[in-house]
């Protein structure tokens, strides 16, 4: 999946997150707003379904409209918060005296006013933030894993795998562009053919 499939895309009123309700985690796949402007609905490899279970079971979503992806910006959340319960009578002095033994995630769980989801730069931010901790230098432009890298990387496992036919059904594009993206992978393959092909030669030569 893309950034902007499941995060929020400022420069696109559609894309608003994913939500829990576009999850199926039983059935493995998610329901998002594609590139190419419509509903699909996208395979959940195993290795996914335990970390967004967990991330269920943290979050405790009071509802299903909830983002899978909260937005934790501190001056976000303190207006949906303000706003959302403004508008339920609560009075500013009541609204600040709900943080003072919660966090804001935690009075939006509580009090049912569901956050915004967090946007594709807080994404990238984040996953900027986790590679620095880890120690993860990539060595290219952005030193980062992005989330078109991480793409990436899945498109050339499954290429690798399972060939350009079933990469570009899992990575919504036509085999035609995932040949042109991976050609690197069938070029290493054609040499090694080449290789045993002249090996054999020289064998039955010899």
């Amino acid at each position: 999946m893309r950034g902007a499939e499941v995060l929020r895309d400022r420069s696109d009123e559609r894309r608003q997150g994913l939500r829990w309700e576009d999850i199926h985690l039983e059935d493995r796949y998610a329901t998002v707003f594609a590139k190419k402007q419509r509903l699909d609905d996208r395979g959940l490899p195993q290795p996914a379904i335990h970390p967004l279970q967990m991330c269920e079971k943290i979050l405790d979503p009071p509802n299903e409209n909830w983002p899978v992806f909260p937005s934790f910006h501190r001056p976000t959340l303190s207006q949906y918060l303000t706003d959302g319960l403004t508008a339920r009578g609560y009075t500013t002095t009541e609204i600040e005296e709900l943080h003072t033994d919660r966090s804001q995630i935690e009075v939006c769980t509580e009090f049912d006013v569901t956050p915004p989801s967090m946007t594709t730069g807080a994404g990238r931010h984040v996953l900027k933030r986790v590679c620095d901790e880890a120690g993860i230098d990539l060595g290219d432009v952005h030193a980062y894993l992005m989330p078109h890298g991480a793409r990436r990387g899945a498109g050339e496992v499954l290429v690798r795998t399972s060939g350009h036919a079933a990469a570009a059904r899992a990575l919504d594009n036509s085999e035609e562009v995932v040949r042109e993206h991976y050609s690197h992978i069938e070029a290493g393959e054609l040499a090694d053919e080449m290789t045993n092909a002249f090996e054999e030669a020289d064998q039955q030569g010899g």
